[in-house]
């Protein structure tokens, strides 16, 4: 196989990637704001926050955050801003260095997370299952189960 060939392949690949996280996106999305009035990076949001724990490294700084959610700084400010606003988040400063900021997900937070997640996870199983159909997507479809599989055990 030629270099060109190998480019071509991976471009392909790249772009069936693309294909399908943009579907699995839009799907969410719609479900996501019909149902819980969340958009897909508000609820990625609170799951992140969600996982955090008390104890010392048991609370991202606003810099993480931002690396957890795939948005830079300022978006990421933005975001917290709206679901602070919404009740949703809290934020304080860092007992250890007055300069870091946490964020914090709220009870009425949590209550909608609990809420939003079968929305969230019933459209995700859909899209994999119309995408599995597709033999282009079909191969990345089994990559996502088996990645899940490997990270859960299940």
């Amino acid at each position: 196989m030629t270099a060109d060939a190998e480019l071509t392949g991976l471009a392909d690949g790249w772009y069936a990637l693309s294909v399908l996280h943009y579907r699995i996106e839009s799907r969410i999305e719609r479900a996501l704001q019909g149902g819980n009035g969340l958009s897909v990076r508000e609820y990625s949001l609170l799951v992140v926050l969600s996982r955090q724990h008390d104890g010392p490294g048991g609370h991202l700084r606003m810099n993480q955050v931002a690396e957890s959610v795939a948005l830079s700084q300022s978006a990421t400010t933005r975001l917290v801003t709206r679901l602070e606003d919404r009740g949703l988040l809290q934020r304080y400063l860092c007992p250890d260095d007055r300069r870091g900021i946490y964020t914090d997900v709220t009870p009425a937070g949590l209550a909608l997370l609990d809420q939003a997640r079968p929305t969230h996870d019933d459209a995700l199983s859909a899209e994999l299952r119309q995408a599995a159909a597709d033999p282009e997507l079909a191969p990345l479809v089994s990559a996502v189960e088996a990645l899940n599989t490997t990270l859960t055990g299940r």
